[in-house]
């Protein structure tokens, strides 16, 4: 509605363009030649002229009896319009302008007062356009609107999410018991787990506007128009009576406030910050107006935010299990055409994928299976989406490469697949490549690991071990002098799961049961000796890897040359080279 307010100032400038233009063309017509008069009078002696125009002004217009006209001086006398009528002539009086002069003249009037009028209101509002924010109600849009029936897994969430629908239906019945609506709900959780669509179900569930922002909309190098932009917000809302405001990605001004020093306590963030916490506060329950927000980050935000009062409900919004993959994949397969798709095992294999991951699973599926031009999606499109999902496209042209790298990948990915299957065989290794891609892969080995809540320290050390291998099998193959960069990722997800063993998780001695991260400025302090003993300890693991493939190296070289033959080895074909 605001764009096209901005577009109003244009009418009255176009009107007035029109009304000049009309008014230039009336004045082109109605020139006419000017004569002496002293002809005038021949054409009166010579009784040619039908009709005389007169008024006050210093000239007269004379019709001729042919039909030519011209104009001549006036002389202004009290006998001269006797004269002309005794003689037979029509005198007129044109006291008016004709209309053809007179309708552009009052529309040029008009425009301009009404170009007047816009721009001193405008200037009178001065900076409220950069506090107006296009605040568009979803619930409007039928194509749009959403209820939990279109939300599959999340069940807790949903349950959660219902006592809010039911206040926001029947708020009489939570009155009679003397019970007060929550304010604020925080979505918590990764990623793509679906915490905007729960949002979008509460608001279509319970059938009230719906106003969907993102908290970087508030946030301004100009100080207080975030807090301007929040308050223009609720006022909105109010003004519907019962809503949902969702603001996404809140920690964007959520975060913990500082402690004033460096004069951080007074900047724009902190200033949004407070105007919505002083709005949340300021609603009543009676008003219906219910914000949900969303973050990746509880933990960034302030306990202002958190009390109850603002935001009275955390829930979580994690990533879905089994059974919600196969709900979701349901869903989103609804409207596709598909065949003999076992969606149990899709389920299964797509261990840690949030909702978004899902849906961009079986949307890489219709792709393929379109450029196919394919009847409906198999199971063969969903294998090769699930592929290019986790690594990327394969590249197709692959003539550059030597075979001494072919065969350094080779041994490289059968290091993984090897030590993966002997060390994690509840972690299935379903696929093994040299095949480069497009994340710049030289080769990969797909893993699907096994769907549980928490890791045990066995799992984790065994899971170094894994990311290790493909260095320790050039190490064993090519020699320490013969190494390559190939094991950078391998080396930093290692590297990562020691730190977060020793500083996070209480399993290192350094530390033991501190948490790093909580201890403040005394962080920094702690740095050398707990990067010592991660270094140890992934030393430690890295000489168990070489040794545990020294002793299978049979089996390790079986591998790489089955890999070298047909580049790409999938689960059962592992399984046979086991026997």
């Amino acid at each position: 509605m605001n764009k096209i307010k901005k577009y109003y100032i244009v009418i009255p400038i176009i009107t007035a363009i029109l009304s000049l233009i009309v008014l230039v063309f009336a004045s082109f017509n109605t020139t006419i030649v000017n004569k002496s008069y002293s002809l005038f009078t021949e054409d009166l002696n010579s009784n040619n002229i039908s009709t005389v125009i007169m008024d006050n002004s210093s000239k007269m217009t004379v019709l001729l009896n042919n039909g030519d006209r011209y104009s001549t001086d006036n002389p202004q006398t009290n006998t001269l319009k006797e004269s002309l009528l005794l003689t037979g002539i029509e005198v007129k009086d044109q006291t008016i302008p004709p209309l053809a002069k007179t309708i552009p003249i009052v529309i040029l009037a008009l425009s301009m007062l009404s170009l007047t009028a816009m721009l001193v209101t405008k200037s009178k509002s001065g900076g409220s356009s950069i506090t107006y924010m296009d605040m568009h109600d979803f619930s409007k849009d039928k194509n749009s609107a959403l209820d939990f029936d279109a939300v599959a897994g999340n069940e807790e969430a949903k349950e959660s999410l219902m006592d809010i629908v039911d206040f926001l239906k029947n708020p009489e019945k939570y009155q009679k018991y003397g019970a007060r609506m929550p304010k604020g709900v925080i979505l918590y959780g990764s990623p793509g787990t679906g915490k905007t669509l729960l949002a979008k179900a509460v608001a279509g569930e319970a059938g009230v506007p719906f106003y969907a922002l993102s908290g970087s909309d508030f946030v301004q190098v100009y100080v207080g128009v975030g807090a301007a932009r929040v308050r223009n917000l609720f006022k909105k809302a109010k003004s519907d009576g019962k809503a949902v405001i969702f603001i996404d990605e809140i920690d964007a001004i959520g975060k913990a406030r500082g402690n004033g020093k460096n004069g951080s306590s007074n900047d724009e963030k902190d200033q949004t910050l407070n105007a919505l916490l002083t709005e949340m506060s300021g609603f009543g329950q009676e008003e219906g107006i219910v914000v949900i927000a969303a973050t990746n980050r509880l933990d960034m935000l302030d306990d202002a935010l958190l009390r109850p009062g603002r935001f009275d409900r955390h829930i979580e919004v994690s990533l879905p299990d089994v059974n919600a993959r196969e709900k979701i994949l349901s869903l989103h397969l609804k409207n596709k055409p598909h065949e003999n798709l076992n969606i149990k095992d899709i389920a299964k294999k797509t261990v840690y994928f949030s909702g978004a991951k899902l849906e961009s699973l079986i949307n890489e599926s219709a792709i393929l299976a379109a450029k196919d031009n394919s009847d409906s999606i198999t199971s063969n499109h969903i294998e090769c989406a699930y592929s290019i999902t986790l690594a990327g496209y394969e590249k197709k042209e692959r003539s550059y490469l030597k075979e001494e790298d072919k065969l350094l990948t080779a041994y490289h990915e059968a290091g993984h697949g090897l030590v993966g299957m002997l060390l994690l065989p509840q972690d299935k290794v379903s696929k093994i490549t040299i095949i480069p891609t497009t994340k710049g892969a030289g080769g990969y080995t797909l893993t699907i690991p096994e769907d549980t809540n928490y890791h045990r320290i066995d799992y984790l050390k065994n899971k170094i071990k894994v990311s290790l291998a493909g260095r320790a099998a050039e190490e064993i193959i090519f020699g320490k002098d013969k190494i390559s960069t190939g094991a950078h990722g391998d080396i930093s997800q290692s590297t990562d799961i020691a730190l977060k063993m020793v500083t996070e998780y209480g399993m290192g001695e350094t530390l033991g049961l501190i948490k790093l991260s909580s201890v403040g400025s005394l962080y920094s302090s702690y740095g050398n000796p707990v990067i010592e003993e991660c270094k140890n300890l992934v030393n430690e693991l890295y000489d168990e890897t070489i040794e545990l493939l020294n002793e299978n190296r049979a089996f390790l070289e079986k591998i790489a040359l089955e890999l070298l033959e047909k580049e790409t080895l999938y689960e059962d074909e592992l399984n046979k080279l086991a026997i």
